[in-house]
């Protein structure tokens, strides 16, 4: 088999997340949103697998991860729990569902944990959220908090570009992941913000963090599994590496199929009751 070999097959807890930190073993996550996919996955050795609202774009066509419910989040998650047995999942909450009190925060937190399955849930934001993270740990709930670009957050910004290249947001983003750290998350993403910033945002806070265009100074990576896998097309950013060109290989395949249906070549007596 070739890629990395992984050694210790126990299942990944947030406590080990925070190990891997301390012991500079760096920290592997990926997307995914089905139980077909997230079996292939987990199976191939990821550390934490993320059911990300950007279910939203890959999975049904939207250009924002807003439109993603609670009732979506939760039936992904369930099918990716299904098919996982090492990996760390964690459950993105979506626009919404925590943006509106902590009341509401807590709430949907649970239930998305007791109907899903998960491990633990992620929430965009920094200080203005900080009571609503406070209330869902306390209820027990593992967060892992999200800085930088928040694609939640997007009509706010008006653009993808990258967050925390002026002085005033990269001095709030570092207090916020103080905070956030302080609070008792056990992880942070940190999203198309500069390398050096977030290299040193690393080395100031206890808990992992995650890289998405952040350079290599974090503690982790992680991509979307369509996006790494060459699925989608025509979103290149500058950030994303493809190992594979699944485009064409599906495809060509398909085309295949087609053509040996077609012909009358499929299905042959072998294959035929």
């Amino acid at each position: 088999m070739n890629g990395y070999l992984i050694s210790d097959t126990r299942k990944v807890t947030t406590h080990r997340l925070i190990e891997m930190k301390r012991k500079g073993e760096k920290i592997s996550m990926l997307t995914s949103y089905d139980f077909t996919t997230a079996g292939i996955v987990d199976k191939a050795g990821m550390d934490v697998i993320l059911v990300g609202d950007s279910a939203s774009n890959v999975m049904a066509g939207n250009t924002t991860t807003l439109p993603m419910t609670v009732d979506q989040m939760i039936y992904h998650a369930r099918s990716v729990v299904r098919g996982v047995n090492r990996a760390l999942v964690v459950c993105d909450m979506p626009f919404g569902s925590y943006q509106t009190g902590d009341t509401d925060g807590v709430k949907n937190a649970i239930r998305i944990m007791k109907e899903s399955g998960c491990d633990a849930l992620k929430l965009e934001g920094g200080v203005e959220i900080l009571d609503t993270v406070r209330r869902i740990l306390d209820a027990g709930i593992p967060v892992m908090a999200h800085l930088g670009l928040t694609p939640q957050s997007i009509n706010k910004f008006g653009t993808y570009a990258v967050r925390a290249k002026d002085e005033a947001e990269a001095e709030k983003l570092i207090s916020d992941a103080k905070a956030l750290d302080e609070a008792g998350c056990f992880g942070l993403v940190l999203e198309k913000v500069p390398a050096i910033l977030a290299t040193k945002v690393t080395k100031e806070i206890s808990i992992p963090t995650i890289g998405i265009g952040a350079g290599n100074g974090t503690d982790g990576q992680v991509l979307v599994v369509a996006d790494m896998l060459g699925m989608t097309q025509g979103f290149s950013p500058r950030f994303l590496r493809r190992y594979a060109n699944l485009n064409s290989i599906m495809t060509e395949a398909i085309g295949h199929y087609i053509e040996d249906v077609k012909n009358g070549d499929f299905p042959n007596e072998k294959e035929s009751y």
